[in-house]
């Protein structure tokens, strides 16, 4: 139907014939010519309608936008003055003589140009509308590149492409699982992969060597910007490789891929950058490198003073008392700090404490605090000293238990660098490693895997027994611009070893041969030192692209309640299903009808 796509218009065809088919982005009547620009994934081209070609042109008169039109027509040069630059096609336009209406359209429920806001849920709703817009096209086509490149770097590096099962069984850890009801197999039931970490860990017991898998994965969780029940990563394992090795061959993939397709140099090598260091100056483990704010711990100075805001977490082992500095923040109003406490509060912050340095040579005279009175004239000075403060700075503290401390100075320090204009431009990548093994969970009273159970630790079985919580993890996180695009790590392969992390987990003997007993078994039969990572497809493309959401970037995403509008599910199904799963719900007595389950 058609000869060249309308993005693919250019001089190179001038005095050619060309069959073009695609959407009426805009038509436009300038006294008795008709102006169409036609618009397909590619582009935009202008067709003109003149009435010498009085067929054509009629018809062009009872066209409107978004109608699906062919035109066949020659390609001329147009007049001078009237290009376009910001089009592939702008030297050009196309002359029409002949022109076919292949479907018409409804008006569209919003403008497929502008700057238009357009209500979120209605957008995913008439989603089909959405993708037509041009920068969402321009979305999905970097997502193809990005796609593109990734598969044909792995390629090239001796990978397979390898396809694991979505109907697979339920883990005790992370993330919840979707569970899938089998027919064949009354009252069991599949679950959806929240990653294909067991698979591509027997593909290597297996003797593939590097494998790869471009694979949907799914989890049952609270959603926000950059999460989604069903998200897409690109998985990775390798054999016979160390830590070292597999950071520096994924971060030259990564470097690769942002000078092929954004023409962008990342640093080489990336930096690296202890998980204990990446929580001491930036309270995360995913530092935005692009902020120059960073905490500054004082909790040795606080240990002898009588406020008891900034001594008790001084002296509990499981505290920290820390000052951010914000240079040029004396001019933060009183009203601006209010607002800024009840945003920590929101992380579990009782307070926020502040000083502000209006004169630093006049001495506490210069200083305006109402924390001051409470505090040492020594330690105000060493204070000054540590976080060298100028005149015009302000400084904020964070004093409670760490995990407190650390979630709210960390959420503070990126919102002060958004607010204030600190964010500094240009990619900022990060390797962070040495994470913990474990962290202790309080509720219930155990140790979990910072990562997941299947990751090494860095000591001797030994060692690990002796002291869970001090024991690293040979696991390595990758962040762009604070957010973390990729995560991995040196696997376990040795069953001994894998056993102790169980039972370090809590998960006994019994439970883990019946949960993980045939990668306990298939440890037994050989298996090689391996490890691999994952990166968020999606969060990488959402960072290359500039969007804000990965929802943004994907094409069929669902809301942030894990919802689809456009197709509205998930949605109920009738008796005679479930019946011939064996499942019956309980009624919900608020619900009329249907089998609407019970809260």
């Amino acid at each position: 139907m058609r000869s060249h796509r309308c993005g693919e218009v250019s001089e190179s065809l001038l005095g050619q014939e060309v069959g073009l088919c695609g959407w009426v982005h805009r038509r436009r009547d300038h006294g008795g010519v008709i102006f169409i620009d036609l618009r397909d994934r590619e582009g935009l081209v202008q067709v003109v309608f003149d009435p010498d070609y009085q067929e054509p042109f009629k018809l062009a008169e009872t066209v409107r936008s978004e109608y699906v039109i062919r035109v066949t027509g020659k390609v001329r040069s147009r007049p001078e003055g009237t290009e376009n630059p910001n089009l592939r096609s702008g030297k050009v336009e196309v002359l029409a003589t002949s022109l076919e209406i292949l479907n018409r359209s409804e008006t569209p429920p919003f403008p497929i140009e502008g700057d238009i806001e357009v209500n979120e849920e209605m957008r995913l709703r008439y989603r089909y509308i959405d993708l037509r817009r041009p920068v969402m096209q321009q979305r999905m086509r970097l997502r193809r590149d990005i796609t593109r490149f990734l598969r044909n770097f792995l390629d090239h590096h001796g990978f397979y492409e390898i396809e694991t099962p979505f109907l697979t069984k339920a883990t005790p850890e992370g993330a919840r699982d979707y569970l899938v009801p089998s027919r064949t197999h009354p009252h069991s039931f599949f679950a959806l992969p929240q990653s294909p970490q067991l698979y591509k860990q027997l593909l290597m017991i297996s003797g593939m060597d590097r494998y790869y898998q471009v694979v949907r994965c799914f989890r049952d969780e609270d959603l926000r910007a950059d999460r989604q029940p069903e998200f897409t990563q690109l998985d990775i394992e390798t054999s016979f490789m160390n830590e070292d090795q597999i950071m520096t061959l994924m971060e030259a993939m990564i470097r690769d891929l942002f000078r092929e397709t954004l023409s962008e140099e990342l640093p080489d090598p990336f930096p690296r950058m202890t998980y204990a260091e990446a929580m001491r100056r930036f309270a995360s483990d995913k530092p935005d490198l692009r902020i120059p704010l960073e905490l500054v711990d004082i909790a040795d100075l606080m240990t002898g003073v009588e406020f008891k805001v900034f001594a008790g977490p001084a002296a509990d082992p499981e505290g920290r008392v820390v000052a951010l500095k914000v240079p040029g923040g004396g001019d933060i109003s009183r009203k601006d700090i209010d607002d800024l406490t009840r945003f920590v509060g929101i992380y579990g912050a009782k307070g926020l404490a502040y000083v502000k340095v209006n004169d630093l040579g006049a001495g506490l005279e210069g200083l305006q605090s109402p924390i001051l009175k409470f505090m040492p004239e020594a330690t105000i000075r060493d204070i000054l000293e540590r976080t060298e403060a100028r005149t015009g700075d302000l400084i904020f503290f964070g004093a409670d238990k760490a995990c407190i401390v650390n979630e709210s100075m960390g959420a503070l320090r990126v919102k002060l660098g958004q607010d204030r204009g600190l964010v500094e431009a240009g990619w900022r990548p990060l390797w962070v490693t040495d994470f913990p093994m474990f962290e202790w969970d309080e509720k219930s009273s155990r140790w979990v895997a910072l990562h997941h159970p299947f990751t090494a630790p860095n000591c001797s079985e030994e060692a690990l027994k002796q002291n869970p919580g001090q024991a690293l993890s040979r696991a390595y996180d990758m962040v762009l611009n604070g957010t973390e695009i990729g995560g991995g790590s040196v696997r376990i392969h040795r069953t001994e070893m894998q056993q102790t992390v169980f039972n370090l987990l809590g998960i006994g003997d019994e439970e883990a041969q019946q949960k993980f007993g045939f990668l306990l078994n298939a440890l037994r039969y050989g298996c090689p030192p391996h490890g691999g990572l994952a990166f968020g497809l999606d969060r990488l493309v959402m960072l290359m692209s500039g969007a804000s959401s990965i929802r943004e970037v994907m094409a069929f995403p669902k809301t942030q309640s894990a919802w689809c509008p456009l197709i509205d599910a998930p949605a109920q199904v009738n008796d005679a299903q479930l019946h011939e799963l064996g499942i019956r719900l309980r009624k919900n007595p608020a619900a009329e009808g249907g089998n609407a389950p019970s809260a």
